[in-house]
């Protein structure tokens, strides 16, 4: 049983916090396994990097696990019934759609984030979207629609894991993007406060995946999104659903 998890500086959003995304998919294994429910990772504070973090596991596996960092609560852990069973995914974009409307990416627009002036995209450093991150996923959300982005990712065969893409390079794919794709929406939000995600299947390392993602409701400060990953063919790999707290217009 894991009683400790690090996060190391290759794996952040912004600049001194992990990425939500891969940490969230990171708590999960924490998780039992289980075929009718799901994995909820809620952040409850910034995650620290390079720093040693506590595991501490309920009386059951049921009641989860929470992650600390000193007396600091990080993230709360959870099975929970899966949202998945009626979610609706929109279908797969097309490649060509996806590679014209690249150029038009928020990835690689200056000045988007007013806490870092003169720098490209939301966070210029982010494991999965930043344009500086030249060890990262590189997946740069392009606009289709109002509230919907959707990228190529060329994975890596660095990456592999028995030949497989890991599912928290997954988990962090599914990320960024639902914030991109409020943010072709008009609305710029604040960090990713909750994800669930289910992975059907993980991919051959070196395959191109598409990243599609799109909001789904407001309600007050609350704002969710709705992500998937699709192989070349089409077919669906995982799916995910995320919380953003707050939010403001662009």
């Amino acid at each position: 049983m894991q009683d400790t998890v690090v996060i190391p500086s290759r794996y952040r959003g912004p600049p001194q916090s992990g990425n939500g995304g891969y940490v969230s998919g990171i708590f999960a294994e924490l998780l039992p396994r289980h075929p009718e429910k799901a994995p909820e990772i809620t952040l409850r504070s910034p995650i620290p990097l390079d720093r040693t973090m506590i595991v501490k596991r309920g009386a059951s596996e049921s009641h989860g696990v929470d992650i600390f960092d000193d007396e600091t609560l990080i993230a709360e852990c959870r099975l929970i019934d899966s949202p998945f069973v009626d979610f609706i995914v929109p279908p797969c974009p097309d490649p060509a759609r996806i590679e014209a409307a690249m150029p038009a990416s928020l990835a690689f627009t200056p000045n988007i984030n007013p806490l870092l002036p003169n720098q490209k995209g939301f966070h210029p450093i982010c494991f999965c979207c930043g344009v500086e991150a030249e060890d990262g996923l590189q997946i740069y959300p392009a606009p289709l629609d109002p509230g919907h982005v959707a990228a190529l990712w060329k994975t890596k065969e660095a990456w592999a894991v028995g030949g497989k893409v890991p599912a928290s390079f997954l988990w962090t794919a599914m990320d960024c993007p639902a914030q991109f794709a409020f943010m072709n929406a008009s609305i710029r939000t604040g960090l990713m406060g909750r994800m669930s995600a289910e992975i059907l299947a993980l991919p051959t390392a070196g395959a191109t995946l598409i990243v599609s993602a799109w909001t789904i409701a407001v309600q007050g400060k609350k704002h969710f999104a709705g992500a998937a990953l699709f192989d070349e063919t089409g077919e669906q790999l995982a799916r995910a659903t995320t919380l953003w707290i707050g939010g403001e217009p662009i």
